[in-house]
């Protein structure tokens, strides 16, 4: 039996296929259907050339969710909001968008004004009534959404997180009238306090779900009728997958569905060669995604946006930035050039795919200097012409005056200055060197301009693991089944029992074990993680503090709180602790694939070499050797320039790098 990932990006579908019998692993590109995301994920299955009753597990990371907010073509949406807090999605957090222009508009509301309906119904902080649901209102408001086609509920009630029964209530009225619409409560969705950021994720929520439902339901409709019986499950945002359904019903979760994926696999493959401290940099066709990862452990967040709305469910904690393969390089309104965000996607794509692009691009500026290679079709189908590459940048230099070559060059130092700044993020403005750290590059692009990037941070080591290309394809056959469960309860550190502290533990740890038990894992197939959201009183956010599930005083608590506190901010302040949210994080393990160890024999660097070519560093064009990956030999130094080709990416290694296969089959690059 197989085991298939698919990851759909905005340029390529990267699918990965592992036959634990023989452990095998296999990898394949093919173009994306923007349009029509399936067609792309079928079309790659058929080129596998496999039985589709082989496939055992089928593991999936989709971006349908987040360019349907990114796109705002979501559902015909309205939210039912308790009385007086109408403009709360409206008003948000009232910060603006751009710091010094008095001006500049607000973000767009995902949801008009018009839309946002008030119930009658009130709740005291500790979830006590104020005011009763007021039934008979919420049965015109159905009639009237009825009446006018709405698509999507969402129910946000004032701290309902402390007592869910008037949005519960409210639902069941609702979805009783509109039997077809998906009716989401913020209860459900984010049990936490903070009404904007639980009502903008709810929002979010029932904004996208009918577009995930009919895109899940036709997908697994069209791979039955094509005889995968295997079950569908997809990557979410917090580094585990849920099976289809679940995902459905809560499609926020898959908002980072791909990149996590991509972090999963580097934090395992890592760990595995003995790189455990690294940063992550994916960099696709359409953008590019950057995660520190230490110790083996990558950090989550819950402060993530999609474009100007908050999500607040928990995810890994990734930076992603406008930079691609596909990025188009224009000049901007002030003479000066730019790359990204805009990219030429799938269609038409670059200018040397031959589709129909007419501006450059990063990977027409690759094709130029001669880096990418054109003898090679790119995922399996495209035939770049150097001819239409060089064209499309030479249209560019020439308004500026400067030659192709060096807008080429320019264009690439740009690229590297961006994921450079992304780096930094993650790391420097958080007082973390990431010269500490190895560089761990992967995606169609992200080999091709791993050593620029690292010699922008001083860094001295760069790691491209086995498969780069389709590497987060990879990873979601790495992910684990994961679950995460939240309450809200704001109490004193010091006038709460320890008792009170493991009973809400308790509480949330038997609710992931009741779904791990529906999913179908065994309690020696189970991991749960505790913590606890923590701050000193009087502050307005608060800190991940881990936890054991039977801490033995509240004093260690203190203690740990302590510890994660001056770890990054350097001072303890000595005022009173407040525990805010109880967390568990509830794993399903599942048997992950392993990498095919490197057979050494036949391998030699003489027969590595597949020829030469011409290609442009630093303005001056060297003729450079060009290895075959898959041909190396482990333990040998090859010393830059030189490029290492294989299916799916180019490695380049500039003047000045050497690299070398490790036995672990990673291509490790060091500054000599």
């Amino acid at each position: 039996m197989l085991w298939l990932g698919v990851d759909v990006g905005g340029t390529f579908t990267d699918l990965v296929l592992f036959d634990p019998a023989a452990g095998t692993l296999r990898m394949l590109k093919t173009p994306s259907t923007p349009r029509k995301q399936s067609e792309g994920v079928l079309a790659g299955i058929g080129r596998l050339g496999v039985q589709p009753s082989a496939f055992q597990r089928m593991v999936h990371g989709t971006t349908v969710a987040t360019n349907t907010a990114l796109e705002r073509n979501g559902a015909r949406l309205a939210v039912l909001i308790t009385t007086g807090h109408r403009d709360v999605l409206v008003v948000g957090r009232g910060n603006r968008t751009a710091m010094y222009d008095i001006k500049a508009p607000p973000p767009r509301p995902l949801v008009a004004r018009s839309h946002i309906i008030e119930v009658r119904e009130r709740l005291r902080v500790d979830g006590s009534v104020l005011t009763p649901l007021d039934t008979a209102q919420v049965e015109e408001i159905a009639e009237r959404l009825a009446a006018e086609g709405v698509e999507a509920v969402a129910i946000c009630f004032l701290h309902a997180y402390a007592n869910p029964d008037h949005e519960r209530r409210c639902a069941a009225l609702i979805a009783k009238r509109m039997a077809d619409t998906i009716v989401t409560t913020s209860a459900e969705v984010l049990p936490e306090f903070r009404e904007y950021e639980r009502f903008s994720t709810t929002a979010l929520n029932a904004y996208v779900a009918p577009r995930m439902r009919r895109y899940l339901g036709d997908l697994r409709t069209e791979l039955s009728a094509a005889g995968v019986s295997a079950p569908l499950s997809i990557m979410t945002s917090n580094g585990g997958s849920l099976p289809a359904p679940r995902v459905e019903a809560m499609p926020v979760l898959s908002m980072l569905s791909g990149p996590a994926a991509g972090v999963i696999a580097a934090a395992h493959i890592g760990s595995v060669c003995g790189c455990p401290d690294l940063i992550t940099c994916d960099m696709g066709g359409t953008s590019s995604d950057v995660c520190l990862v230490r110790g083996g452990q990558y950090g989550l967040t819950t402060e993530g946006r999609v474009g100007s709305f908050p999500v607040k469910i928990r995810q890994i904690d990734i930076n992603s930035i406008g930079i691609g393969g596909g990025s188009i390089a224009a000049l901007g309104s002030g003479g000066y050039l730019t790359v990204g965000p805009r990219s030429a996607g799938a269609l038409p794509g670059p200018c040397c795919y031959g589709r129909g692009g007419l501006e450059p691009t990063i990977t027409d500026a690759n094709v130029l200097l001669g880096r990418l290679g054109v003898a090679r079709r790119l995922g399996g189908e495209i035939t770049l012409d150097r001819g239409a590459a060089r064209d499309a940048v030479a249209g560019l230099a020439a308004q500026v005056g400067l030659s192709p070559v060096s807008m080429a060059e320019g264009i690439l130092r740009i690229a590297a200055a961006a994921l450079a700044a992304a780096i930094k993020e993650v790391s420097v403005m958080r007082g973390i060197d990431p010269r500490d750290f190895a560089l761990f590059s992967f995606g169609g692009a992200g080999p091709m301009h791993a050593a620029a990037v690292a010699d922008e941070l001083g860094m001295r080591r760069v790691v491209v693991p086995p498969l780069p290309g389709n590497f987060s394809a990879l990873g979601l056959l790495i992910a684990d089944v994961r679950r995460d469960f939240v309450r809200t309860r704001v109490s004193d550190a010091a006038q709460t029992s320890i008792e009170d502290v493991r009973a809400a533990l308790r509480e949330l740890i038997g609710s992931g074990a009741a779904e791990l038990d529906r999913a179908g894992f065994a309690p020696d197939r189970r991991s749960f993680a505790t913590s606890l959201d923590m701050r000193y009183a009087g502050q307005s956010f608060e800190l991940s503090v881990p936890v054991a599930a039977e801490v033995r005083g509240m004093a260690e608590i203190e203690r740990a709180f302590e510890d994660v506190y001056a770890a990054r901010y350097g001072a303890r302040p000595g005022r009173p602790v407040e525990i805010v949210s109880y967390r568990v994080a509830a794993w399903g393990l599942v048997d992950k694939p392993h990498l095919p160890p490197i057979d050494p024999s036949g391998r030699a660097l003489k027969s590595a070499v597949l020829g030469t070519r011409a290609v442009v560093f630093s303005g001056g064009e060297l003729p450079v050797t060009v290895f075959c990956r898959d041909r190396l030999p482990t333990g040998v130094a090859v010393k830059g320039p030189t490029l290492i080709e294989e299916e799916g990416t180019t490695t380049v290694l500039p003047p000045g790098w050497v690299g070398e296969l490790s036995p672990f089959g990673c291509l490790v690059l060091r500054r000599s």
